[in-house]
């Protein structure tokens, strides 16, 4: 075998590999829903869900990375309140999860509707932190704070593709809105054991935000995550009657 032989042959396998993420099965119906609930271009939905495998597996990087953000936060939270600390990792593992699931032919309702919950909220909140709280992050390595932005930015964009394979009943996102009301509660407001635990800011939570001193560095925080827990309520909802409506419609 020649030297060209051999490094076509390792060519081949390599985009075999990568072929390996790429689903060959069918994908999931896109609705006709109103652009503020379906507001990606159906191609780049559909690119998602062909390279789902990928998608994943991304996702799952993520989400092991956030848990390694997170540990020092970890050493210095009380262990019950653990499954309250890691944010953004839940996110992606969630959105992973049902993606997954889907991939497998096993799509799960409860799954989507965490997903949903995970990505909008979590995935908005840091990029609006990182804004708010802008000049205190100087610390930050430039390209991390970048990093940390657009990757949220990402988790945002991932949630609005999952309407083609769920219909998000109404348990699922009671119980989802139950979960981050709960976190919410726990983040910013109270919980039994006294230890407040959102992402840490790196800000004193109790002194005046630099552009007003009528409120709080913990109050700004807590009003964006106060939002972006009611945002995607109102999102798998209205997606929910949407669809119905649709189908309504189609009889």
């Amino acid at each position: 075998m020649t030297a060209a032989d051999s490094s076509g042959d390792h060519s081949s396998t390599a985009v075999e590999q990568f072929l390996a993420f790429v689903r060959d099965g069918s994908l999931p119906p896109s609705d006709d829903l109103p652009r503020y609930l379906a507001p990606l271009p159906k191609l780049l939905e559909d690119v998602g869900f062909r390279f789902v495998w990928l998608v994943v597996v991304v996702n799952l990087a993520g989400t092991a990375f956030g848990f390694y953000y997170y540990s020092g936060q970890f050493a210095a939270t009380p262990v019950e309140l653990w499954p309250f600390v890691p944010d953004s990792p839940m996110g992606t593992l969630f959105i992973a999860l049902a993606l997954g699931l889907w991939a497998m032919d096993r799509p799960n309702e409860y799954a989507n509707a965490f997903a949903l919950f995970g990505c909008i909220k979590l995935g908005a909140w840091t990029p609006y932190v990182l804004l708010a709280f802008f000049p205190a992050w100087d610390y930050l390595w430039w390209p991390m704070y970048n990093f940390l932005f657009w990757s949220h930015c990402a988790m945002v964009v991932q949630a609005f593709v999952l309407h083609r394979i769920a219909d998000f009943p109404v348990r699922a996102v009671a119980l989802a809105t139950a979960w981050y009301t709960v976190d919410l509660t726990f983040d910013y407001f109270y919980n039994p054991v006294g230890v407040l635990t959102h992402t840490t800011i790196p800000v004193f939570r109790y002194e005046p935000w630099f552009l007003s001193d009528a409120v709080t560095n913990l109050q700004i925080a807590a009003a964006g995550a106060v939002v972006l827990t009611i945002v995607p309520l109102f999102v798998a909802l209205a997606t929910r009657v949407k669809k119905l409506e649709l189908r309504l419609a189609e009889q």
